[in-house]
């Protein structure tokens, strides 16, 4: 199951109270002070782990609380800090406070680990208050409160190229067409509920990551469809690919309708660089793929994903592009 949003609340533990004692010694007033701090609160964190690709674990479990720090203890002995714990997740998960809308973290990188909330500081003992003046103080700390937060997490895919288009255009054809993944394929609209992730290979040994996203309608912008889940995965693409059906009666007015969405949701994702593929030439003849192809000119790249047909190409075509990105540090 693909879970890409959850909501969770995160509680570090609260430290240790510090110890009020005193040890048995001749001629020292009530033995002593020997009261031993409190030990602090766990923290809790978030680590990166590539080989997660959901958030189905935060979705089913909405608490994670780390360990209460133990308290002080006479003969000067400290407790022990409470238990860290860490929460896996995705590579790609996009942290923030419910409450108030603050970025969190942005986890990026595999192993990644960033700090949610701290524990709390434990409490010091008799034994440190004690002073020339004072040498049987009879109180002490109590521990300080850990930190909490209710967080949501979404995660964005971390993709080189995104396929961008109306359901039905053969997206999940066409990945599966051009590398090893195997997204459910089949004759009615909306087969792809899920994102899809493939490693396309070119030549000189290198390779890019494409995703086949969720196909969008008019209107995603404003939620319809599977509306904003679509368009946040696209947010962190370099290139898009923008999949038209050849055999639409106005693949132009398509593509307009695409870009609009993408705009109203966010007007950088139109910005990106990109790429016009006409996919189902199978389905034209030759007189209307050639008519077709003469008002396109070098716009776009025509190809049939069920047939294999211009996939190479149109792939050469987007490596070369994202290639020239990366070298230039382009995101």
């Amino acid at each position: 199951m693909f879970i890409d949003y959850a909501e969770i609340k995160v509680a570090a533990g609260t430290g240790g109270s510090g110890m009020i004692a005193f040890r048995r010694e001749k001629f020292v007033p009530k033995g002593g002070p020997s009261g031993g701090d409190g030990g602090a609160g766990g923290s809790v964190f978030a680590r990166a782990n590539p080989q997660l690709g959901t958030l189905i674990d935060c979705r089913f479990r909405k608490l994670y609380k780390a360990g209460r720090g133990a308290h002080g203890s006479g003969k000067n002995a400290s407790g022990v800090s409470g238990k860290d714990i860490s929460i896996d997740m995705p590579v790609g998960t996009v942290i923030k406070d419910r409450k108030t809308g603050e970025l969190v973290a942005d986890l990026t990188e595999p192993g990644e680990v960033v700090l949610l909330v701290k524990g709390g500081r434990g409490g010091r003992g008799n034994a440190r208050f004690a002073t020339p003046t004072r040498r049987a103080p009879q109180f002490s700390e109590e521990g300080e409160p850990g930190e909490e937060r209710e967080l949501v997490l979404e995660l964005k895919l971390l993709a080189d190229v995104g396929l961008v288009g109306f359901p039905n255009v053969g997206k999940s054809t066409l990945l599966s067409a051009v590398s090893a993944a195997r997204p459910k394929v089949a004759d009615y609209p909306f087969t792809t509920l899920i994102p899809h992730l493939g490693i396309v290979r070119t030549d000189h040994h290198r390779s890019f990551v494409l995703a086949d996203l969720p196909g969008l309608i008019e209107g995603a912008h404003l939620g319809k469809g599977l509306g904003h889940r679509f368009l946040k995965h696209i947010e962190r693409t370099r290139l898009l690919i923008y999949l038209l059906d050849a055999s639409s009666a106005a693949p132009e007015e398509d593509l307009k309708k695409l870009k609009n969405e993408l705009k109203q949701f966010e007007p950088k994702l139109v910005k990106k660089p990109f790429l016009v593929a006409l996919n189902k030439i199978d389905l034209l003849d030759g007189k209307t793929l050639a008519a077709l192809k003469k008002k396109w000119g070098r716009k776009g790249v025509f190809i049939s994903a069920f047939q294999h047909k211009g996939t190479e190409d149109l792939m050469q075509a987007a490596g070369r592009m994202i290639y020239k990105l990366w070298e230039n540090g382009k995101e």
